[in-house]
């Protein structure tokens, strides 16, 4: 994808079948019924507003893009988050084995490839993709970027992609590499880190001039502080749900026909080889952009 394509053409570049939507279907039955993989603009307008009616549908859809198109607006700039996140293509075959969409899935021959993250490196991963999380809330909502209470509290109810998305969170970096107190362990690592390890994060690197802070120091404790905020709300989440490591490890290992018992291995290659950040992070965007479209009408 270009960085200069409209919310139009960035939605409807997302696959409508892949490794990412595959992984994702899996979670189904975490929040029943929330997501459906909208990736046409006429759709996603249809979805939000409602509307039949072609005229409107088109005047909703040239209003969302010349929003999209402000940059005073924030939208790009969440885009621009969600697709950088993700860490997909950076082992020799992850991006084909991303893109298989059939039964036989080549695992065990690309786990051989994987090494593990340490921990403090999956805390960190962790805790950077949910505080890109709040920055692309906060422009999408045209807020400042560090009105972490505003997200933690958006948490408690969030809804169809952003519901999809916060599971995948839970589920994929959170419990199966780390385990059922991922939380507290997330916050204690990613407290106790060196500002260099933390700043030497690839994940870091690619988002943090979208990051407040004006140093790695302020950045990291930004981190923690929207961990802490975050976790009376997702450990809510997890208890409500009657999610565990072992059930979410049960879903996986039938939904993607994996025989492998390495739960950090397995954690490592969803991180390779999916982008839900990316791909419901711009389903999310299109959508506050034409919900505030129709409202403008």
């Amino acid at each position: 994808m270009s960085d200069d394509m409209m919310i139009h053409e960035v939605l409807e570049a997302l696959p409508s079948s892949s490794m990412t939507t595959r992984v994702l279907s899996l979670l189904d039955y975490v929040v029943p019924g929330e997501w459906q993989n909208i990736t046409r603009m006429d759709d996603m307008i249809r979805d939000v507003t409602g509307e039949s009616d072609e005229g409107l549908i088109q005047q909703v859809g040239e209003r969302a893009i010349a929003l999209y198109a402000n940059p005073d607006n924030g939208y790009q700039r969440a885009v621009q988050i969600y697709r950088l996140i993700d860490d997909t293509g950076t082992l020799a075959g992850a991006a084909a084995l991303a893109n298989k969409t059939g039964e036989a899935f080549e695992w065990l021959s690309f786990l051989t490839d994987i090494t593990p993250k340490p921990d403090t490196t999956q805390a960190i991963d962790a805790a950077l993709k949910l505080v890109g999380e709040l920055a692309a809330f906060c422009y999408s909502a045209g807020i400042p970027g560090d009105s972490i209470g505003d997200f933690a509290s958006s948490l408690g109810n969030a809804a169809k992609e952003d519901a999809i998305r916060i599971a995948a969170w839970v589920c994929f970096d959170g419990l199966l590499p780390l385990g059922p107190d991922f939380l507290s362990r997330s916050i204690d690592m990613v407290q106790s880190a060196s500002d260099d390890l933390f700043g030497e994060n690839g994940r870091f690197s690619r988002i943090v001039s979208l990051l407040p802070g004006s140093s790695i120091a302020e950045q990291r404790a930004l981190a923690v502080s929207n961990l802490d905020a975050a976790k009376g709300t997702l450990e809510g989440f997890v208890a409500n749900k009657g999610l565990t490591r072992e059930s979410v490890w049960d879903r996986v290992k039938s939904g993607l026909e994996v025989a492998d018992d390495k739960l950090d291995t397995i954690a490592a290659a969803l991180d390779l080889t999916t982008s839900p950040f990316e791909h419901t992070g711009i389903q999310s965007v299109a959508r506050r952009v034409i919900s505030r479209a129709y409202g403008e009408l």
